[in-house]
């Protein structure tokens, strides 16, 4: 292909693919397409969302990119924030976007028990565990409720699960049962005794594991009476 001749045309499946579009800017809204180091194939899974600066360090400057939210290309959800249009997205999205948002937060509490199928309750904002020291992150989208982990609590029980195309930290589902009951007043007592109760109920729950939990975040003493009722 002549070097003059473009990248050709998007392949059928660029909608699966959302920072794959990057490469035919060009064609999607009428414009210069990237630099061509661009144009190697692209590993999936890519993110459904993504931030300004990724786009830059594709090649695609923020007038170009500014312009493709403009064209409808992409949808601009946030202060910096972009989802291609068309992109696949998940119940789960905006802990993508909040992980893109604050990378080093970990998604927590509510929203980690809503991840895990552990409550009834959909969560209208991301909580979010920050370190105590770290500044806290100022965001119109998505909404955050920021609340602070310290010491061995703040790096205990992590795991990370990748959302649409996102890699985030997530407590796990015993460290999540004991960061309620740690943080049963902001939360509410009925919604850790019914976050411990889907915990027992799961196929392969560990007690170890939640013990252990339990032991990190000070409150084995509280959730005792509650696990001898339930077990």
């Amino acid at each position: 292909m002549n070097s003059c001749d473009g990248p050709g045309p998007p392949p059928e499946d660029w909608q699966e693919r959302p920072l794959a579009w990057l490469q035919y800017v060009g064609i999607l809204a009428y414009m210069p397409t990237i630099r061509a180091a661009f144009s190697r194939p692209v590993k999936p899974p890519e993110p459904a969302v993504f931030r300004a600066r990724d786009a830059a360090r594709r090649g695609l400057s923020r007038t170009a990119l500014g312009r493709l939210a403009r064209s409808g290309a992409v949808e601009r959800v946030g202060r910096g924030l972009y989802v291609p249009a068309g992109a696949k997205i998940t119940e789960h999205h905006t802990l993508a976007e909040a992980a893109k948002r604050v990378p080093a937060g970990t998604i927590c509490l509510l929203s980690a028990l809503a991840f895990h199928g552990m409550t009834t309750q959909g969560p209208h904002e991301v909580w979010l565990a920050i370190d105590v020291k770290a500044r806290k992150p100022k965001a119109d989208w998505p909404p955050m409720r920021v609340v602070r982990f310290s010491g061995r609590a703040r790096a205990f029980g992590v795991e990370k699960h990748v959302v649409d195309g996102v890699e985030v930290a997530i407590t796990s589902r015993a460290k999540t049962v004991a960061d309620c009951f740690k943080y049963r007043n902001k939360i509410g007592v009925d919604v850790a005794v019914e976050a411990l109760r889907e915990y027992l109920g799961k196929r392969g729950r560990s007690m170890d594991d939640l013990l252990r939990a339990a032991s990190v975040c000070r409150v084995a003493r509280v959730m005792k009476p509650y696990i001898e009722s339930l077990s």
